[in-house]
């Protein structure tokens, strides 16, 4: 297996030169109590507004939330697994959190091609997280793509 050659042509998403402006791709997630555990439990973010329903129901969101990152990283799922898919490299994200998540809640994690930047092959897109019609989080990432080979 030492002098195995490997094709890795499958495993890259667009190329740079595939792109286009507006291009978009989305992925969708139910939130669980498990996921919000689980991500409790690689983060370290144990704050009780994730985790403690009688001290969640005391807050101004009335129960428990998911963290904003966990919907973050939906984006990220976006990135590395559709558009431009597996071979990217994430540089830099804003978010803007505008709504809370609650277990139950299916998150649609979108982004949209908005600018490319051929002269250091990257791409900026606008993503968005949604539940139903609500606006949960909001922001802008820059892509990296480097040349296949």
């Amino acid at each position: 297996m030492a002098n195995e050659v490997r094709d890795f042509s499958e495993m890259y998403g667009y190329s740079y030169e595939d792109l286009k402006e507006g291009m978009t791709a989305a992925v969708s997630r139910t939130v669980t109590d498990a996921d919000i555990l689980m991500f409790a439990g690689v983060s370290g973010d144990t704050n009780p507004v994730h985790l403690d329903a009688e001290f969640a129901a005391s807050t101004m969101f009335g129960g428990r939330i998911a963290h904003g990152m966990l919907s973050a990283a939906f984006i990220s799922t976006v990135f590395g697994t559709r558009l431009p898919g597996p071979g990217c490299i994430y540089l830099s994200q804003t978010l803007k959190f505008k709504a809370p998540v609650k277990v139950g809640d299916t998150v649609v994690a979108r982004v949209t091609l908005t600018a490319l930047k051929p002269e250091k092959r990257r791409a900026v897109f606008s993503t968005v997280c949604t539940v139903g019609s609500t606006e949960v989080l909001a922001g802008e990432a820059e892509i990296f793509l480097p040349p296949r080979g």
